[in-house]
């Protein structure tokens, strides 16, 4: 009985730490800051970092500007290295380290959504007006 009731404690102090450890990690991915757009000559270019998923999952740039997304890769050799972005049939196979410029031209008001080539990892931009 005494090892019964000392392991449920164990049990549950485990369940207890796994959770707090992974909404604090959870929380640290939501608040990455959103400076990673910016206008260079008339043109928007979104930065975007893929390794082990996007980095941020979500943007928000200006609707009506040419944009290009300049995905960042520094040893990247998961799935993150494939994007595709379905609504413009846009396929790239990104270098495992290096910068990559994808035009996806005017947006209108709207959100545009890409994804790791296996659909693992998201990522989203936001046209705002």
């Amino acid at each position: 009985m005494k090892i019964t009731i000392i392991s449920i404690i164990i049990a549950l102090f485990l369940i207890g730490g796994a959770l707090f450890f992974s909404k604090n990690a959870t929380n640290t991915a939501v608040h990455v800051p959103q400076n990673n757009v910016s206008i260079v000559n008339g043109t928007q270019i979104v930065d975007v970092t893929a390794k082990g998923g996007y980095l941020p999952r979500k943007s928000t740039a200006k609707a009506g500007i040419p944009t290009i997304v300049r995905f960042n890769t520094n040893g990247t050799f998961d799935c993150s290295a494939s994007v595709r972005i379905p609504s413009m049939d846009i396929s790239s196979t990104l270098p495992a380290s290096g910068v990559t410029e994808i035009n996806i031209g005017v947006h209108e008001v709207g959100i545009l959504n890409g994804t790791c080539g296996m659909g693992m990892y998201p990522f989203e931009i936001e046209f705002t007006s």
